[in-house]
């Protein structure tokens, strides 16, 4: 069961993971209990319309939340049965349009996102396989074994068929569990994405016929064509640009290792609109003043200016702990409702992946969190990389709202920011972890969308002939600041 709303399929500026999508096994004996669990998946699918996410997302819109229209599909799941567990062989996001394209790659090649199990690991940010439709052998994230081992998946989302929820409320997010590599190796399911690392070499090696420790890398498929998936999504991104017009987004999912009775099933779930941005300027380095540099990268998602941003939310670098992240994500939701509360927009400055469902790989908010967010900067770790998230709900509502998106890894040489000056500011409040600053003068934030590269200056005259229409919307921060009030929702917790 999962939502179909009039505002969150909209072509300009559609919305993803706000509404609640349900797994059901509809597996009980009894017909009643089957009808009784369907139609009470579906009334929560309704009220997650008045969720408070779903209202906090509503604000950072045009659009009011009378003028929503909820309605429910009801999908056959695609996936196989295997020992109690209802799962398809691997799921993901494809995109038409990659943000973060790397030689020979081009952004219209397009970007996927690929995991074993259900496609909760990809949307929530989890460890996936990132790979080009048009070059599915490069995969980047794999160029060493230790890169490998850390950055391959490990546990997987199955729907439990044998455990039953007759104590307790009944929630159907219950049935949705996460399991480890070695339940899917009993599955047989590994054959076709696995991989096979030995310590007594120190190699990785394709494929699960070895002992070994197991890692998800789809080497069978991806290198040694086992299913030709690169190509099918590469024809199904192609038409759905060509019959919408615009760069789009698909939802997928296959089962291959199937009981012979049982043909493989690859399905299209879904497709939407991906809202790419437009009118940007370029930026001329001879007009930056460098000591004028607030933030500069060359991996920035968006397009245009913006001339009237003075709040800053900054994670402190010197305080960042990533056994602390869940604590993190907490202090910015607190300063995020205030803010949005007086409609104030922000420039958001943290240290790993923004959204990451693996809290020790970033800070795990989710986005009514950080709603209020115009520009968000992504600083890497300093003792490793992490790539930044593009299969999340997450990383979709970035593209769908416009935001500004800056990647910043100063070891690999990949942009710059100022930690010296933030850190010397005067916070208007500080937190355990995390600082608000407000500025007296507004930044000036210059995004080439074509290019990739934008810049951050630390007022928005210290570039000379700087465009004069800013991109975005405009909101008024002159006058004095208010103090930031308590958070109005004392129940409000940071990412689960």
């Amino acid at each position: 069961m999962r939502s179909s709303s009039l505002l969150e399929d909209s072509q300009y500026m559609p919305f993803a993971g706000v509404y609640q999508t349900y797994m059901i096994p509809n597996n009980d004996p009894d017909d009643a209990v089957r009808l009784s669990e369907l139609l009470r998946s579906i009334r929560l699918v309704y009220a997650s319309t008045f969720a408070k996410k779903a209202r906090d997302y509503m604000k950072a819109t045009e659009y009011r939340l009378e003028e929503e229209k909820m309605a429910v599909i009801i999908q056959r799941m695609v996936g196989a049965g295997r020992n109690g567990r209802f799962y398809p062989d691997f799921a993901g996001v494809g995109k038409s349009y990659n943000f973060y394209p790397v030689p020979p790659q081009k952004s219209t090649d397009g970007i996927v996102l690929v995991a074993l199990g259900l496609g909760k690991t990809v949307v929530d940010g989890g460890n996936t396989v990132r790979f080009c439709p048009k070059y599915p052998r490069h995969l980047l994230q794999f160029f060493s074994v230790n890169e490998t081992v850390r950055n391959a998946q490990q546990e997987f989302y199955a729907l439990t068929l044998t455990d039953g929820q007759s104590t307790g409320v009944w929630n159907p997010e219950l049935f949705v569990r996460k399991f480890d590599l070695t339940a899917a190796e009993a599955d047989q399911t590994l054959f076709y994405v696995g991989s096979t690392y030995s310590p007594d070499n120190d190699s990785v090696y394709d494929g699960v016929s070895r002992s070994g420790k197991r890692v998800v890398t789809f080497a069978p498929i991806l290198k040694h064509r086992a299913f030709p998936l690169a190509e099918i999504l590469d024809l199904v991104l192609e038409m759905g640009a060509w019959g919408m017009g615009t760069p789009v987004e698909i939802e997928f999912a296959a089962t291959l290792s199937v009981p012979p009775d049982r043909p493989s099933d690859f399905g299209l779930l879904q497709i939407r609109p991906l809202v790419l941005q437009s009118g940007g300027e370029g930026i001329a380095a001879e007009d930056v003043d460098p000591a004028s540099i607030l933030c500069r990268s060359t991996r920035v998602l968006g397009n245009g200016v913006l001339r009237d941003l003075q709040d800053l939310l900054v994670v402190d670098i010197h305080r960042f702990d990533r056994s602390k992240t869940v604590e993190i994500a907490a202090e910015i939701s607190r300063f995020n409702s205030a803010l949005v509360a007086q409609g104030r927009s922000y420039l958001l400055i943290g240290v790993g992946r923004w959204g990451s469902l693996d809290p020790w790989l970033g800070i795990p908010v989710r986005w009514d969190q950080i709603s209020g967010a115009r520009v968000i900067v992504e600083a890497g770790f300093k003792d490793f990389d992490v790539e930044p998230s593009q299969g999340s709900h997450f990383f979709q509502n970035i593209t769908s709202f416009m935001i500004g998106y800056f990647t910043v890894t100063e070891d690999r040489a990949e942009g710059f920011l100022d930690w010296d000056w933030i850190l010397g500011q005067s916070p208007a409040e500080a937190k355990t972890f995390t600082r608000w600053l407000h500025l007296e003068r507004p930044l000036l934030v210059v995004m080439d969308g074509r290019n990739n590269s934008g810049v951050i200056l630390k007022t928005s005259d210290s570039r000379p002939g700087a465009a004069n229409n800013p991109a975005g919307r405009t909101t008024d921060l002159t006058g004095e600041v208010p103090p930031l009030q308590r958070d109005p929702d004392p129940s409000h917790r940071g990412s689960r």
